[in-house]
Order: C-alpha cells, then sequence, then structure tokens
C-alpha cells in the first residue's frame, strides 16, 4: 500500500510533522471496507500506509496501528468476534499492552474488535432504533491526552461520518462509572445520540491512552470535497484528520 498509489485529489494541506518515514499500518479482514480510506488518511496526515493481513503472524515494524470499519466475516457470531482471533489480532494485542505501547486506533468495526480483544471494556450490539444509520455526526473531545486525540481542544466539537448497525455501546454501570472517573471517554456525541449508546458515548481510550477505539468514521472526513458538508460549504469538513496528526505527534513526543 504506497503513497504512490493513492493519488491525490483536491486542495488540501499536510500537517507539518517533524517525523519523516512514520509507518503506520492498516488491517484488512475479510469483509474489511475501508482501509483504502484508512490508508489514504495515513497518507495526507504525511505518513505511510502499510498493509497488514489479518492472517499474517507479523507487524512489519510499525510505529502504529489502524483497526478501519467494515463487515469481518460478515459480522458472524458478534461483530468483530471472529476477527479478534486472528493471528494479526495476537500480534495486536501482545503490542499495544506491552511496554512500547503500540499507539491503535479501531474505527466502527474496529472498535467492535477491540472490545472483542478486551483491549477496552464494554461491547458493541445492534442500534436501538434497529437500522444502520448513515449520517454527518458531531462529536464532543473529551480527552485529548490519547494517542489519537491530542491535535484537539477538550470540549472541541468535530463533525465527522458516522456509518453502522452494530454502533451502540454498552457496558454496565460500574465499568461505565469508572470511565467516567478516569477520563476514558474519549468522545461522546453531541445533539443527537444516533444508536442509544450508554451515557452518549461515541469512543472511549484503555488507561494508557494508547489504543482508542471510536464508533464515527474520521477516515471519512480528511479532505476538502469529499468530507462532511460544514458551514464554509458542501463536503469542506476535514475535522477527522487530527486524529491521523495526533499519532504523528505521539511519536515525535514519544508519548502514550
Amino acid at each position: 500500500m504506497s503513497n504512490d498509489s493513492l493519488p491525490l485529489i483536491g486542495d488540501y494541506s499536510t500537517p507539518d510533522t517533524a517525523l519523516n518515514g512514520a509507518r503506520i499500518g492498516v488491517v484488512s479482514f475479510p469483509g474489511t471496507l475501508d482501509d483504502r480510506d484508512a490508508a489514504r488518511a495515513v497518507h495526507l496526515a504525511g505518513a505511510e500506509a502499510v498493509a497488514l493481513w489479518h492472517g499474517d503472524d507479523s507487524l512489519e515494524n510499525v510505529d502504529a496501528v489502524i483497526i478501519p470499519g467494515g463487515f469481518s466475516y460478515g459480522d458472524y457470531l458478534r461483530a468483530g468476534a471472529i476477527a479478534r482471533f486472528a493471528p494479526m489480532m495476537s500480534r495486536i494485542i501482545d503490542a499495544a499492552n506491552s511496554e512500547a505501547k503500540l499507539p491503535v486506533l479501531g474505527i466502527c468495526n474496529g472498535f467492535q474488535i477491540l472490545t472483542e480483544s478486551h483491549l477496552l471494556p464494554g461491547s458493541m450490539i445492534k442500534n436501538d432504533h434497529l437500522k444502520f444509520l448513515c449520517r454527518d455526526q458531531v462529536l464532543r473531545v473529551e480527552n485529548n491526552n490519547t494517542a489519537w486525540t491530542n491535535q484537539y481542544g477538550i470540549g472541541e466539537e468535530i463533525t465527522v461520518v458516522l456509518k453502522n448497525q452494530d454502533g451502540q455501546y454498552v457496558a454496565d454501570e460500574k465499568t461505565l462509572d469508572a470511565l467516567e472517573a478516569e477520563g476514558r471517554v474519549a468522545l461522546r456525541y453531541v445533539g443527537w445520540n444516533p444508536n442509544g449508546s450508554r451515557r452518549d458515548i461515541a469512543g472511549i481510550t484503555n488507561a494508557a491512552g494508547n489504543v482508542v477505539g471510536l464508533m464515527p468514521h474520521p477516515e471519512h472526513a480528511v479532505e476538502a470535497g469529499f468530507g462532511p458538508t460544514t458551514a464554509a460549504g458542501a463536503h469542506t469538513g476535514t475535522d477527522g484528520l487530527g486524529f491521523f496528526s495526533s499519532v504523528l505527534s505521539t511519536l515525535v513526543g514519544g508519548t502514550k
């Protein structure tokens, strides 16, 4: 997945970064849909996207990993439940929990896989209205002290794309209270809870801040002309790019 295979389209600005040659792995499972979109977001942020196949047993010396959206293994059994046992996920789990604390971002189905892998607590079930939903969604940043959100401000509201069927985040009250008390709710839905997620939770982080999962899709809001509609005009939103520039800032600073 080289940069040459991702031709630049539209008007955009690559964020300044002191890091040259960062390698961000993007995992593909059978049924993954958004791996190329995630790779493009990585490219636009200024890093190299590295394709990782679910059946492989090596992380290919990547500096961070994205588990993108889709319907891994057709969402059979449970969304993300089968993907959790892929050889690549074993490597990711070990690296995320290691002393090096590999940064890992799970988007939509990737978030589901992270909960099934117990890298993040809770679970994802069908939307409370039992329908697939696709819309532009406003989120509020609740925690900017993670590997994937440090380029946002606390309380900043951003607009990215939401598209899911099994997007309702659930956990017992003890877990929810702990997430709130420890500041581990990373993002919250604003204006409308689109899927019934407990406490309007759109994304969470682990205690170390290197693993983040969110249901909406920041990779669909990284390039002017193709993102959400904003006050500046139709499809002008690029609020999602901050997730990908955040991890580069993390790697430069050696934090999280």
